[in-house]
């Protein structure tokens, strides 16, 4: 019963420069195009552009497109976004400021170019190595500040409440017991997650824990957009060299491993 239009106008109220799709509804207009044509408009260029940068394929140009139309559906959204939305638009700004293209996508097949500076990828890749440090701390000193997650309700809430009630009730209270237990490492893990991520020795630790528990949380309550986009976040962040950079000269894979920072620390830890 609430549409976009009221959304987008409560968006007006506290800025007109938001990107929205009721710009795109306007220009469409102007060449004659329905409102629901636009929007599908809209979204099957959303998809387009997301398979390009899955193949690689003008990955600039689709980096950027992909996060305008996100940000602009998840602003028109309004209170029918949650945290995915979000965490979406974050991912594909990234995305959009990084180093392109990278060894395996078609843009480097189809016309190679000079590999990109490690230093320089190193650079987004620490900004977005601290931006999910922000992320859970917060989100975990949140959670540390109610009794829900101490006593093990806001997780019997979040499996039993509809649309995430993929297990059987009696599945669930079966469970009862180990709920606080379950609050209280999640509560523990997320605002640990800043100060364990960055030694190596337990890195490896906590970046599997936090996997596992979005994994968890996709599995058990149906949430699988957002349970991928924080295992891609995590993993583009904090896996190890090997699995996340792209295939290079020996000489710049030398140099990868070797980039340090002026105080001697790691680039790409």
């Amino acid at each position: 019963m609430i549409g976009r239009p009221l959304f987008e106008a409560l968006l007006s109220m506290q800025s007109p420069l938001v990107p929205r799709l009721g710009w795109l509804v306007a220009l469409s207009e102007q060449i004659g195009l329905s409102e629901k044509l636009s929007l599908s408009l809209a979204w099957g260029a959303l998809l387009a552009v997301a398979l390009f940068l899955i193949l690689g394929l003008f990955a600039r140009p689709a980096a950027i497109v992909a996060w305008f139309l996100q940000l602009a559906a998840a602003k028109s959204g309004g209170l029918l976004s949650y945290g995915a939305d979000n965490l979406i638009t974050i991912g594909l700004f990234y995305l959009m400021i990084a180093p392109l293209p990278d060894h395996w996508s078609l843009d480097w097949l189809l016309r190679p170019r000079r590999a990109v500076d490690p230093d320089r990828l190193g650079f987004h890749r620490r900004i977005l190595q601290i931006h999910l440090c922000f992320i859970y701390f917060f989100g975990g000193l949140t959670k540390c500040l109610g009794a829900g997650w101490w006593d093990g309700t806001n997780i019997w809430r979040a499996l039993t409440i509809p649309p995430f009630d993929l297990l059987p009730i009696g599945v669930v209270a079966s469970w009862a017991p180990f709920l606080p237990a379950l609050g209280i490492a999640v509560c523990l893990l997320e605002t640990s997650y800043p100060f364990l991520i960055w030694p190596r020795r337990s890195r490896r630790t906590i970046l599997v824990a936090v996997c596992l528990m979005h994994m968890g949380i996709g599995l058990t309550m149906g949430m699988y957009l957002f349970a991928l986009i924080m295992l891609v976040l995590n993993l583009a962040a904090f896996a190890p060299a090997e699995m996340v950079s792209v295939k290079n000269s020996p000489e710049l894979e030398r140099r990868t491993a070797d980039a340090t920072l002026p105080t001697g620390q790691s680039v790409l830890p």
